[in-house]
């Protein structure tokens, strides 16, 4: 099986780590993985560092952004940093729960390049669901995806993906956005380039305590689409 890279983007997540790192951890050694944790902490003000510190015996990583840099950069920095075959990121929360990784490396064996989480696919479950106006927003704005981007993608934006590590460097390499508007970037280069890509159903729990504000981040996201569509036509993306 192939070895794994897990990366966790954190900020103010001391009270939410202690549990997913366990969980994590456990799974690891249920599976009997070849594993890495990367835990990104992004110019956090609590105790996020001390908590991770806690685990590192178990083949964890700290990497501290020394000011608040977003999801983007942090999943960036960590998919550059990682040292494995197979790149995970997942939100600190576990809203997709970690033994979703099996099947993900099973798509990967099938020589799938990207495997990416869908709450929109049949099949999948919400088990525990976000506020109306967040789903709602979310809704629109994978309808608005498809649109402006022609991305043949029904949810882009949970936060659980897996790639194949050289296919990561290589996406992740032509990035320009880096706050929350990235995943549709990263889909959108990984689609031009011709990346095999599947979404896989999953089970999903909202939790509370997003750093996501449904309308701000929403209308910032939309415009950002019209920037993936400019970059583009400029060959940033080539």
């Amino acid at each position: 099986m192939f070895s794994v890279s897990i990366i966790i983007p954190a900020y103010n997540e001391e009270k939410r780590l202690p549990e997913t790192l366990e969980k994590i951890i456990a799974f690891i050694n249920k599976n009997k993985l070849n594993a890495e944790i990367i835990v990104l902490n992004d110019g956090s003000t609590d105790k996020t560092s001390e908590v991770v510190l806690k685990y590192n015996k178990n083949n964890i990583r700290l990497i501290n952004n020394k000011k608040n840099m977003g999801k983007g950069f942090c999943i960036n920095r960590g998919v550059m940093e990682s040292k494995n075959e197979i790149i995970l990121f997942s939100d600190a929360d576990l809203s997709t729960p970690i033994e979703f990784l099996i099947p993900f490396l099973k798509n990967h064996e099938m020589g799938y390049d990207i495997v990416i989480a869908s709450r929109a696919c049949k099949g999948a479950e919400k088990k525990v669901k976000q506020p109306f106006i967040r789903d709602t927003m979310g809704k629109i704005f994978n309808i608005t995806v498809r649109i402006i981007l022609g991305l043949n993608i029904k949810d882009t934006q949970c936060g659980f993906k897996s790639f194949k590590s050289n296919v990561a460097k290589d996406i992740f390499s032509k990035q320009t956005i880096f706050d929350f508007g990235f995943d549709p970037e990263i889909l959108f280069i990984a689609q031009k380039k011709g990346y095999k890509i599947k979404e896989h159903p999953v089970e999903w729990y909202n939790s509370k305590g997003t750093k996501v504000k449904a309308i701000k981040d929403s209308f910032k996201m939309f415009f950002e689409l019209f920037k993936i569509k400019k970059n583009y036509k400029k060959g940033i993306y080539n």
